[in-house]
């Protein structure tokens, strides 16, 4: 081959390579996880603008029994399609996720129907009932050769790395203790918060469950007390109603190692930083070590630093106070890029199904007096050593 033979091959092969790097590129880019939303109620108004925005998302339709809530959502949103019925949009224009922001009490029911039509699911925590029932739902969702996450993602913010890295390069020594808490007023626009299957410890407790096993490890055993302190609530949705579901509970878990975790939340606690706790400062979690310590400031949910004393370094420092692009509503979104790019995002289903057998334990620990054992475990740790 001739030296001019050589130069026009290879400025050939270059172009042919580029063109093909820019089809595929092009690709990527026309390439979207078509999602479908049922449940059009508050939460909805937070996924949306988040899922809406993501270029690797198309919202094809949204779905609510209320119906004119999925008409008043698509024209908000611009979504071509809704629906009345989850059939009905099973039925109707293809999707590869569902995410499911309905109550509480329907997430098992609802995310069994989309898994055995062949959906990938996103569910609102919990995402079942019971362990059983959701232990069930990821075994199908695993027959299927489909995907199946649970909220919260709070594993996904820069804090929660921090912390868990913190942890694991041994910068807090053994760790002994941790405790933390989570609650408000309680939410007035539904009864379904107060009512069976509800509860503080499934729409509170679960973050700092998750956080806490997220950071220490999967929990061995657990003690814990749930109550109800007020025992009527006026809501919305259906006036006057009487609490069902715990507004009060504690929980103690014993992790690997021996360390001991403490968790508080509820629907009677005073805070100044509303339901939303906007502008919080002090630390929400905090963990213990012979070597340190270190506090999550802000929630876990709306992370808004880290603050850290070590034998090393005694003078508390802050770090990261910013959460950087974490939103606690980015679990679908961060899932569907995931299946967009066939990898496996922190949010890890097990774990998801960890938190709510510790939930179930809770209240079967608070009714029967006793110490409760468990046996779901999870890959952790979720974020390790440098």
């Amino acid at each position: 081959m001739t030296r001019q033979h050589f130069i026009v091959n290879a400025t050939l092969a270059g172009i042919g390579a580029m063109v093909s790097s820019l089809e595929a590129l092009a690709i990527s880019e026309s390439k979207k996880i078509k999602v479908a939303i049922i449940g059009c109620g508050s939460v909805s108004t937070q996924y949306l603008p988040h899922l809406t925005a993501s270029p690797q998302v198309e919202v094809v339709s949204v779905c609510d029994i209320i119906y004119q809530r999925a008409i008043n959502r698509a024209a908000e949103y611009k979504i071509a399609n809704h629906y009345d019925h989850i059939d009905k949009q099973l039925a109707g224009a293809p999707f590869d996720l569902l995410v499911n922001l309905t109550d509480m009490q329907e997430h098992g029911r609802l995310n069994k129907i989309a898994l055995t039509k062949g959906k990938n699911v996103w569910s609102e925590k919990p995402m079942a009932n019971t362990y059983k029932e959701g232990r069930e739902l990821l075994d199908l969702a695993i027959q299927k050769k489909l995907k199946f996450w649970g909220a919260p993602a709070v594993v996904n913010s820069p804090q929660f790395a921090f912390m868990s890295k913190a942890i694991q390069d041994g910068k807090l020594g053994k760790v002994s203790s941790a405790h933390a808490h989570y609650g408000h007023e309680g939410p007035g626009w539904s009864a379904f918060f107060y009512e069976k299957g509800g509860g503080s410890l499934p729409d509170l407790g679960v973050y700092n469950i998750a956080t806490l096993t997220g950071l220490l490890g999967p929990a061995k055993s657990l003690i814990a007390m749930t109550n109800i302190i007020t025992p009527e609530r006026k809501v919305d949705n259906k006036g006057l109603i009487k609490v069902e579901a715990e507004d009060n509970a504690m929980i103690i878990m014993e992790h690997a190692g021996g360390t001991l975790s403490h968790i508080q939340c509820g629907f009677n606690y005073f805070d100044p930083y509303g339901h939303g706790g906007k502008g919080q400062e002090k630390p929400s979690i905090s963990i213990w070590g012979t070597k340190g310590n270190i506090s999550l400031v802000g929630y876990d949910w709306a992370p808004a630093g880290v603050d850290m004393a070590t034998h090393d370094e005694p003078a508390t420092k802050r770090h990261l106070p910013d959460p950087g692009n974490y939103r606690w509503q980015e679990g679908a979104t961060v899932v569907a890029d995931a299946l967009l790019n066939n990898m496996e995002p922190l949010i890890n289903p097990e774990h998801a199904l960890h938190v709510l057998d510790i939930m179930e334990a809770a209240r079967a620990s608070s009714t029967t007096g006793q110490k409760i054992s468990l046996n779901s475990t999870f890959n952790w740790p979720i974020v390790g050593s440098q």
